[in-house]
């Protein structure tokens, strides 16, 4: 039979070579498993290690922070990184090792650093990009056509976000001017839960639009935060949704220096959601002032032509007063030249001249040797009376 040895022997040797093989600290790389902290302050971590396709694991190992530790440790990696330990996340620990014979192998997490896990946030966002680059799926969405007024919008958001409620202010009647309906689709905004339930949200609306409801655009806003609390939205399932939707999506993440795959795949991206109420009412207001223009350019025209037109009307009012002043003056020589025929007709005018009108006595004149009676009564009309005479024809000279 072989030499044997106790339990405690054995994990004697393995302390002695856990000793020997890994003296003082070494940082370690690893995937945070699980994760759960102690009312005394205490944090357990479980750490695990996958292979190179990242589906099996490899190595597991637990992890403690003490409380001393922790109290310094967790806050200084939130503030840091943006957002706090969580399961999933890659992390570089400074850690020592220890081996107990009653609990086995263990780490003891002296110091982290938050630099890597940010590091590892912006691998994947290039590992993403890359993917969508190489499947086409950028400019997708900006092929969709944005109505000119687009008056109807799906907005999705978290109800008790602040960017959500700048949105709405911002482009609301009161403030904007404008009437636009907005539909509120809410779903969780930041952390590891995010890009599901904003896809979650995608499907809601897309169920509407088959439903027979109309969007005009969908509106994905969230104000700014820490870049790892902002990393869902360099979510490669996300970015393909958004990229695949049938409506023109408008993205309005984080700040004015924030820039994310979704905002790379959205038909259109706005630094702020504040940004984006302003980039839809300004397409009203550009609207608005191609009107104004066309108004503008119409009275000019309208003008031009209502000035041409008086030219028209002028003229011609001064050609019918020309044509009217000469025909007057053609009938006014007319008439004065009947009158004068008339005046020279006048037997008055021909007695005032020395001549004398025979008439009978019945008044009737006698302009003929003819007319005269053979005797009877005759009335001279002369200048300045009449006189009648008894009259007996002896004798009618002829011419």
């Amino acid at each position: 039979m072989e030499d044997k040895i106790s339990l405690c022997q054995l994990q004697q040797r393995l302390k002695s070579a856990v000793d020997e093989a890994v003296a003082g600290s070494v940082w370690v790389t690893a995937e945070i498993g699980e994760l759960k902290g102690n009312p005394n302050g205490h944090w357990y971590i479980e750490l695990v290690d996958y292979d190179q396709e990242g589906k099996t694991i490899v190595a597991k190992a637990r992890a403690t922070i003490w409380s001393r530790a922790a109290s310094l440790l967790i806050p200084y990696f939130t503030t840091t990184a943006g957002v706090p330990l969580s399961v999933g996340m890659h992390i570089l620990v400074k850690v020592q090792v220890q081996y107990s014979a009653v609990y086995g192998l263990s780490l003891n997490i002296l110091d982290i650093d938050p630099s890597y896990t940010i590091g590892e946030f912006e691998l994947e966002r290039r590992r993403v990009i890359d993917r969508l680059e190489k499947e086409g799926m950028f400019g997708v969405n900006a092929q969709l056509q944005l109505p000119l007024l687009p008056r109807r919008l799906a907005v999705i958001s978290s109800p008790s976000a602040a960017g959500y409620r700048d949105f709405m202010k911002h482009i609301s009647e009161e403030e904007s001017g404008v009437s636009i309906f907005t539909e509120l689709f809410a779903a969780p905004m930041q952390g590891a839960d995010a890009p599901q339930g904003i896809i979650e949200a995608l499907e809601a609306v897309d169920r509407e639009l088959s439903g027979g409801v109309i969007y005009d655009a969908v509106v994905i806003v969230r104000g700014g935060g820490s870049a790892l609390e902002l990393a869902c939205y360099d979510d490669y399932e996300l970015a393909l949704n958004i990229a695949q939707f049938p409506l023109p999506v408008l993205v309005g993440v984080g700040h004015d220096h924030d820039y994310h795959v979704v905002d790379m795949v959205a038909h259109t991206s706005c630094k702020t959601p504040t940004a984006v109420a302003d980039f839809i009412i300004g397409l009203y207001m550009e609207q608005a002032a191609r009107l104004e223009a066309l108004y503008n350019r119409c009275r000019i025209a309208l003008n031009g032509m209502i000035a041409e037109e008086e030219g028209k009307l002028a003229r011609f009012s001064d050609r019918l007063k020309n044509s009217c002043r000469m025909l007057i003056a053609d009938k006014e020589n007319k008439l004065n030249f009947v009158e004068f025929k008339i005046k020279a007709m006048d037997p008055q005018q021909l007695l005032e001249r020395g001549f004398v009108m025979v008439a009978d006595e019945n008044g009737r004149r006698m302009v003929s040797v003819e007319d005269i009676p053979p005797e009877g009564k005759m009335k001279l009309f002369m200048k300045d009376g009449v006189v009648e005479l008894d009259f007996v024809v002896r004798k009618i000279f002829e011419k």
